[in-house]
């Protein structure tokens, strides 16, 4: 996200110099103490994070969000470290981004228009992109009232009201509201097609599998082992941005099965990106299984589970069968590996979910989970349910151990992320 006026390009070899902000509201608002999170997005579009700022207050300022000393604070930062922009972990309204601009002299972007950006450049299918420019023209439409200068009003004289500029402000809403319709008109083809192609796959009777999960989970690099494919996968937030569907085949098992990778979730997501994404999204709701892959190395694990049953709620998924894919078990440390890498987790609620610990990377685990698969298509895996003890979901690994041999402490608590 460089700055308006910059003069060097941004780029791989020259990224631009960032100024994180995260603000603490309390009261169980969302917030993420390291903006580890941010940094990420940031990086993942393409900047470098130079200085990290932490605020709290009670309420957001209406003017600089931050309160005016703040954001003295923040521009001193700025002007010491040359930054060219400055990247917020909540949103923004168009007053507040305009003013915080004009205060810092460099750009202002925040956590909304920083994933819509990473989501631009990371879409390859029509679709996809058609997905991501709906949800970018609907956050630009709440940004047209005086956002750029040659959209202010030109007052001419007494008596005069408006001006050139009002015009041009209407003029670029009917062209957003003519683009909008047009967008949502071609995703709605696109969604018939999608339903077509899902009651071919009924009537041949396929199971169908879908992987969901936090973005950067592993989600492609396990799609690729399940089914030996080739999609593309990084060690980077919203690496893969467009629904693959492959067949997938397990020994012993006749029945046509379908395994989709899906675009991963995050705290905050924008709604309206979660509303163009449906068609995307709607693999997943109408999946027979959802393969839920999780980081198990993450600090965080638990808050980002919780946020993508909380999407998954909202798109209407929330009651399909479930499997928890622990994925990265190469990267916990000895006395942090599970005693077994199969087991069940107690998510409340008296609801029940296998879990199993594997490893993309090194393959260890997959045979249990391919296992798993073949129970759930021959409906064997409620058996399996019933048969063992549910780990609870408070311990982060239920079945690490220490030195001696016992169990660990759970983990720390992490910042609490209100999940979106």
């Amino acid at each position: 996200m460089s700055s308006t006026d910059s003069t060097a390009p941004k780029g791989l070899d020259n990224p631009a110099r960032a100024i994180l902000v995260g603000v603490d509201f309390g009261r169980g608002k969302a917030f993420d103490d390291t903006l580890d999170e941010l940094a990420l997005l940031a990086e993942s579009a393409g900047d470098i994070a130079v200085e990290r700022v932490i605020a709290r207050r009670k309420a957001p300022d209406a003017a600089l969000f931050v309160g005016s000393g703040k954001a003295d604070e923040i521009k001193a930062l700025v002007q010491a470290h040359q930054a060219d922009a400055v990247l917020f972990d909540q949103a923004l309204s168009p007053a507040q981004q305009r003013n915080l601009e004009k205060h810092l002299g460099v750009a202002v972007a925040d956590r909304t228009m920083l994933i819509l950006e990473i989501f631009g450049e990371r879409a390859q299918s029509h679709e996809g992109k058609l997905q991501v420019e709906l949800a970018r023209l609907q956050y630009l439409s709440t940004r047209l009232v005086r956002r750029w200068s040659h959209l202010e009003r030109q007052s001419g004289g007494i008596g005069m009201r408006g001006g050139p500029g009002e015009a041009q402000i209407e003029l670029d809403r009917r062209m957003i509201g003519e683009r909008i319709k047009a967008v949502k008109k071609q995703l709605e083809r696109v969604k018939k097609q999608r339903s077509t192609q899902r009651r071919s796959r009924e009537r041949n009777q396929t199971f169908r599998v879908s992987l969901v999960g936090y973005t950067n989970a592993g989600k492609s690099t396990l799609f690729n082992v399940l089914v030996n494919a080739k999609a593309y996968a990084a060690d980077q937030l919203f690496a893969t941005l467009d629904t693959t569907t492959r067949q997938l085949h397990l020994d012993g098992v006749s029945r046509s099965i379908s395994l989709s990778d899906t675009v991963g979730f995050i705290r905050e997501l924008p709604h309206k990106l979660i509303e163009a994404f449906e068609a995307t999204l709607q693999e997943a709701n109408d999946a027979d299984l959802l393969l839920h892959v999780v980081d198990c190395a993450s600090p965080v694990l638990a808050e980002q589970m919780a946020e993508v049953e909380r999407v998954l709620a909202e798109i209407g998924a929330a009651d399909i069968p479930q499997v928890l894919v622990f994925n990265k078990l190469d990267r916990l440390e000895d006395t942090q590996r599970p005693r077994e890498l199969r087991d069940v987790l107690e998510l409340g609620a008296g609801r029940r979910v296998p879990r199993v610990f594997v490893s993309s990377r090194t393959g260890e685990g997959l045979p249990l989970l391919r296992q798993i698969l073949t129970e759930a298509i021959g409906g064997t895996l409620e058996g399996f349910l019933n048969s063992r003890e549910a780990a609870p979901s408070d311990i982060r690994l239920s079945h690490a151990a220490d030195d001696e041999g016992e169990p660990t402490d759970p983990a720390p608590s992490a910042p609490h992320h209100t999940l979106a």
